[in-house]
C-alpha cells in the first residue's frame, strides 16, 4: 500500500510510502487517498496528518522513468477524475487536518499538503508547482488553493515559474503556519490541542472559512448566526463554560 494508516489516540497518521521514489504517487494512489480520507471522515477520530516516509513529503504524480503520454484524451481524463476526487475528499473532511512537511512537496504534493488546514514544516522542506516546468497546470486543487493562501500575484509568480521556494520563504508567504525544529515534537503538541477542540465549532469554522471567498460579507454574517446559534444549544457550549468557570479543560463530545 501506497498509503498506510496509523491512530494514536484520536489522531490518525496517513503516510505515503514509497520512499524510493520521494512520496511520489503512483497510478493508484489517488484512489488510496480519497478511500483513505472518507474513512478518517466517518470514524470517531478527531485530527488528521498527512506526512511523507523518510525525508521527504511528496514529490507529486509519478511520472514513471521516462516520457510518459497517456494514451487518449478519455484515459487522461479519467486520470484527473481520480486526482480530483482524491482532492475534494481531503477538502470536504470536517475535521482539522495537518501536513507535516520535510524534503520536497512539490506539484500535487504541494497542493496535497496546502490542502490541509495547518501546514507544518522543518528546515528542509522545499516546495514547488512544478507543473509548468512538465507543460502541465496546476491539479490537486491548486489554481483554487494557492491564491486564495498566497494571493494572486504571488500565486502567479510561483505557478507560471514553478520556482523553489525553501522553508523560510514559505512561511513569509503564508504556505506553510510555522516552520519549527523538530517537526515530530510540534506535530505532537499541535495534534494533541487540536484533539481538545470542540467538534462541532470546527465544522463550523471550517465551513465558514471554506466560504469566505465566495459569498458576499452579509451572506457571511447569515451563515455565521446559523453556526453560532447551533453551537450555543449545543452541549459541548454548556461545558465549555462549565469548564472555564472550574478552570479545568473541557471534554467536547461533538453535540
Amino acid at each position: 500500500m501506497f498509503v498506510k494508516s496509523r491512530d494514536l489516540g484520536p489522531v490518525r497518521h496517513l503516510t505515503l510510502d514509497r520512499v524510493d521514489r520521494m512520496n511520489a504517487v503512483p497510478v493508484d494512489g489517488w484512489d488510496q487517498l480519497r478511500v483513505a480520507f472518507e474513512e478518517f471522515e466517518r470514524s470517531d477520530l478527531r485530527v488528521l496528518v498527512v506526512r511523507g516516509a523518510g525525508e521527504n513529503f511528496c514529490a507529486g504524480a509519478d511520472l514513471g522513468d521516462g516520457p510518459v503520454p497517456l494514451e487518449s484524451l478519455e484515459t487522461a481524463s479519467d486520470s484527473m477524475r481520480r486526482t480530483g476526487a482524491a482532492a475534494l475528499a481531503l477538502h470536504e473532511i470536517t475535521k482539522p487536518t495537518v501536513a507535516a512537511v520535510s524534503g520536497v512537496a512539490v506539484g500535487a504534493g504541494m497542493n496535497l499538503a496546502l490542502g490541509c488546514d495547518i501546514v507544518l514544516a522543518d528546515k528542509s522542506a522545499r516546495f514547488s508547482e512544478v507543473f509548468v516546468r512538465r507543460g502541465l497546470t496546476l491539479d490537486f486543487g491548486g489554481t483554487w488553493l494557492l491564491p486564495r493562501i498566497v494571493g494572486m500575484a504571488k500565486a502567479k509568480d510561483l505557478a507560471l515559474t514553478g520556482r523553489i521556494v525553501d522553508a523560510a520563504i514559505a512561511e513569509q508567504m503564508g504556505l506553510v503556519a510555522r516552520v519549527v525544529d523538530d517537526l515530530d515534537t510540534a506535530l505532537a503538541e499541535l495534534t494533541e490541542q487540536l484533539a481538545l477542540s470542540a467538534p462541532m465549532g470546527v465544522r463550523a469554522i471550517k465551513a465558514g472559512l471554506h466560504a469566505a471567498g465566495q459569498v458576499g460579507f452579509g451572506e457571511a454574517i447569515d451563515l455565521e448566526g446559523t453556526a453560532q446559534a447551533e453551537c450555543l444549544v449545543s452541549d459541548d457550549f454548556a461545558e465549555g463554560v462549565s469548564a472555564f468557570f472550574d478552570r479545568r479543560s473541557p471534554d467536547f463530545k461533538g453535540r
